[in-house]
């Protein structure tokens, strides 16, 4: 258990650290809180928790899974509140190829598009599989975004120079974004 992750730590310091998604389901166990839920999830239910010692009770998520079954064509509208569920993933298989995958800046164009028909969603998957632009990691892939932005400032260090920088700097209060002075745990 990580040891500054306790039921007495303020909601504020909580934000101050970096915790492993297993360190937050862990304590949620340890207090009979829910452990289900993405990292984004179990850090609203801690902070709850932590604010007033209660388990929040309302869903965090909003998981509506019963979607009307239908057949998808390439005319099919996205539609509001897409879901990258197995029967689309077997639909861009058989369209795009075996190497489809709902990366997170097609899941992103999806999102933001729902008037648009499935034979968009494909030209805009070619589009943005052949662009150089970098995607914009989301707040749960810190430890990604950290490895990223340390490799852009050090192509000479190793990946263990860069995880042992990592485990210094979420080791510390504060942000877990790189910085040169990571440097100084080498």
């Amino acid at each position: 258990m990580n040891p500054y992750l306790t039921n007495d730590l303020k909601p504020s310091e909580f934000k101050d650290y970096y915790f492993l998604k297993e360190e937050l389901k862990e304590f949620c166990r340890k207090e009979g809180l829910k452990v289900s839920g993405s990292k984004g999830d179990l850090e609203k239910r801690i902070i709850h928790y932590l604010s007033t010692g209660e388990e929040l009770t309302k869903n965090i998520s909003k998981q509506n899974f019963h979607e009307n079954p239908h057949e998808i064509t390439l005319d099919s509208r996205l539609g509001e509140n897409f879901k990258c569920t197995e029967d689309k993933r077997e639909f861009f298989i058989n369209e795009i190829g075996p190497n489809f995958k709902f990366k997170v800046n097609f899941q992103k164009w999806i999102k933001s598009n729902p008037d648009k028909t499935y034979m968009d969603a494909i030209n805009a998957y070619f589009e943005i599989q052949n662009s150089k632009e970098k995607t914009k990691l989301g707040k749960q892939f810190q430890y990604n975004q950290y490895i990223r932005d340390f490799f852009e400032n050090n192509n000479d260090k190793s990946l263990d120079d860069a995880i042992k920088c990592w485990k210094y700097k979420k080791s510390l209060k504060g942000h877990n974004r790189y910085e040169k002075s990571d440097l100084e745990i080498l």
